[in-house]
């Protein structure tokens, strides 16, 4: 895994077994992903960003690509484990450019948020209804596109590398320099059905329907092949970072608790405290 700066995180986050399980128990590994946005001028809101959310689909921790039967991708060695979650999106949509926009390097339009990079502030909550449970995680996200890997590194490329390496646990001495970020970028395009990477070819999301647009981008398209050159140029996987994870156990009203973890960057470790729901 070339041009990462990795530290190895001790163990395993205390919170997280629980947490695949009562996600892995739900109909559908939907959740609520939030970002910032910059206000408009003509709102006179009190803040510079407001919150914008919408529903995601967990689609398992970096580093660690759920088996699927299907997809025909190659897939990287088992070198690596981490507690970040995943999701992928289109480059279009606006999650991505607020995680550009809200980030330290604050990117001022949309053309800077075309390839990897981001680590705008972010929360996303899960209701874990078999478990009568929610889950809350706060942190940053970041973008990994199809420039993650290329021979010139950008800036964003660097801090990608860099902030999810250094929260990736090595599994496999002998096989973690074979473990590359495109492949896993390619094995999660591959891990999404054929009309999930066809919306890729859509019209621009959220344009006007009357504007002008490449009458090539079509609704309802299917992508059988892992290659489709428009479909992977839209391709993002977006990546949260934990610095806050919290649990709230509603089985039993009588011994409800929250639990909350949060990440030591010094020492690599987690924090546990019992509160009150």
């Amino acid at each position: 895994m070339a041009s990462t700066s990795h530290l190895n995180v001790p163990s395993q986050a205390p919170w997280k077994e629980a947490f695949s399980s009562h996600v892995t128990g739900m109909d559908s590994p939907e959740f609520v992903f939030s970002s910032l946005t910059p206000a408009p001028a003509h709102s006179n809101s009190p803040s510079p960003y407001l919150p914008r959310a919408r529903y995601c689909i967990f689609r398992g921790f970096w580093a660690e690509l759920p088996e699927n039967k299907h997809n025909d991708a190659p897939r990287n060695p088992q070198a690596y484990a981490s507690e970040l979650p995943t999701f992928t999106t289109d480059v279009r949509m606006q999650k991505v450019w607020q995680a550009f926009n809200s980030s330290p390097g604050q990117a001022e339009d949309v053309e800077q948020a075309q390839g990897s990079g981001g680590g705008g502030p972010c929360e996303a909550v899960w209701w874990a209804k078999n478990a009568m449970t929610q889950w809350r995680v706060r942190g940053t996200a970041f973008v990994v596109g199809s420039d993650i890997d290329s021979d010139v590194e950008s800036s964003g490329v660097r801090t990608v590398k860099s902030e999810l390496g250094a929260r990736m646990r090595v599994l496999d001495e002998v096989h973690r320099d074979a473990w590359s970020w495109q492949t896993e970028v390619t094995g999660h395009f591959g891990n999404i059905s054929p009309g999930m990477r066809g919306s890729f070819k859509n019209p621009p999301p959220g344009q006007p329907v009357d504007q002008s647009y490449d009458q090539s981008l079509k609704l309802g398209e299917k992508v059988e092949h892992l290659d489709d050159e428009v479909a992977r140029h839209n391709f993002r996987v977006v990546v949260i970072v934990p610095d806050e994870v919290e649990s709230i156990d509603l089985s039993d009203p009588s011994t409800a608790r929250r639990q909350l973890y949060k990440f030591n960057a010094a020492d690599r470790s987690w924090s546990h405290q019992e509160c009150w729901p």
